[in-house]
């Protein structure tokens, strides 16, 4: 079983905890044994979202360019062609919101090319300038959500290839144009359920 597989598992298993309250019981009168922490849990899927969209951007985005194939571009859907790393990143999160898990990912920023990858609220917004300042820790918050709460971690999203870099600087629509490789670009946000708000 290789490790992306045991992580996706330890993944799903605190999902599953943290939907129920975070609480694993031996019986239903005993709260002896502790739940994943959602922090840790965050964490484990920064890491499964991290890999499988930097294997997509330099395996097959940057492989397939350099070799003439097929290109990735915004207009994927009608110009068949691959859709951009961003673009792979948010048709995952948006697959993944309907499984179910109420579980959400997306990609922040403070410079967004697309409006929908801007902050919604002002501590999305200050947590884009946390990690921006820090990128070696994410910026964390528990929130009311309906009826309940929900975890939120803002990881920053470095420029992990040079393909980035230059898609960025030269884009009409990009609000800044001087990022260099492995410079903070934006964040990737992970919502996570936390169960019923207490009274």
């Amino acid at each position: 079983m290789s490790r992306l597989t045991q992580m996706r598992g330890i993944v799903m298993a605190g999902i599953i905890l943290l939907g129920s309250g975070g609480i694993l019981a031996a019986d239903p009168d005993s709260r002896t044994l502790p739940g994943i922490a959602p922090e840790t849990v965050a964490d484990y899927l920064h890491a499964i979202i991290e890999a499988d969209r930097t294997f997509y951007t330099i395996h097959v985005v940057e492989r397939m360019q350099s070799r003439g194939g097929v290109a990735a571009s915004e207009k994927w859907r009608v110009e068949n062609t691959l859709p951009l790393p961003a673009q792979f990143m948010m048709e995952s999160g948006e697959l993944a919101a309907k499984t179910g898990t109420a579980v959400r990912y997306r990609l922040i920023s403070l410079w967004p090319i697309n409006p929908q990858n801007a902050a919604t609220s002002d501590l999305e917004r200050k947590g884009l300038e946390q990690v921006t300042q820090h990128p070696e820790r994410p910026a964390t918050a528990v929130l009311a959500s309906g009826q309940g709460h929900e975890f939120q971690a803002i990881y920053a999203d470095r420029a992990v290839t040079q393909a980035c870099v230059t898609c960025h600087n030269a884009h009409a629509g990009s609000p800044k144009k001087d990022f260099k490789l492995h410079d903070v670009m934006g964040a990737v946000l992970i919502s996570i359920p936390l169960g019923p708000q207490t009274k």
